[in-house]
């Protein structure tokens, strides 16, 4: 049942399943209690959920379809990511870029995936004048596969497009760019970061 609310009407109060903006989990978020969504004909609702982890509980507004279909959340959804055993300043940086992703503003991740390449060399204490002479010293004291290294000065080139208008190696800087760039940053700072520490868990496993 649908109550006429001026030109507005109130109903819907579908769960709703998504990844929360604040903790990172897919969850199904329930309706607040006693608050109705506002349905906006022919068929939008607009409501406020709250994050289902008692460690979290964000207050998620949302934007669906009467079929449950979100169209839209308040902070926005973020692309899961797994911070354990990164630098705290890569992650600044790193989440950023996903934040900027989230709000489709594409050329700014770009930048920032670039400035997360940027701390990983900082860290690593990589040395040389430009971002391009400091990913070619990485491989001096970071082991990763060639292919890897070649993806980091693809997202070198990507951030140069984003940050210089004269740039020109990619045609444009779209969510599909960036996408694609947020993937391989993942994969980079798991390898660099993360693949020792599952590997010593795994190995703890083992029978003495």
């Amino acid at each position: 049942m649908l109550v006429k609310l001026g030109n507005l009407a109130t109903g819907g109060n579908l769960r709703v399943s998504i990844r929360c903006p604040g903790c990172g989990n897919v969850g199904t978020f329930e309706p607040l209690q006693n608050v109705t969504d506002i349905h906006v004909p022919p068929g939008i609702f607009l409501g406020q959920r709250m994050c289902p982890n008692p460690a979290c509980k964000t207050h998620v507004f949302c934007v669906y379809s009467s079929t449950g279909e979100i169209l839209r959340t308040y902070p926005p959804e973020r692309i899961d990511f797994d911070p354990k055993g990164i630098p705290a300043p890569i992650v600044e940086t790193f989440m950023e870029a996903l934040t900027c992703r989230a709000e489709g503003l594409h050329v700014a991740a770009a930048i920032m995936i670039r400035r997360t390449l940027e701390e990983l060399c900082e860290e690593k204490k990589a040395t040389g004048n430009t971002l391009k002479d400091r990913i070619s010293s990485l491989q001096a004291t970071v082991v990763l596969p060639k292919e890897l290294f070649v993806a980091l000065d693809d997202l070198r080139l990507l951030g140069n497009d984003a940050a210089h208008i004269e740039a020109k190696t990619y045609s444009s800087i779209g969510a599909d760019e960036v996408d694609i760039g947020i993937e391989l940053t993942k994969e980079v700072l798991k390898a660099v970061y993360q693949l020792d520490d599952l590997l010593a868990r795994l190995r703890a496993l083992k029978k003495p």
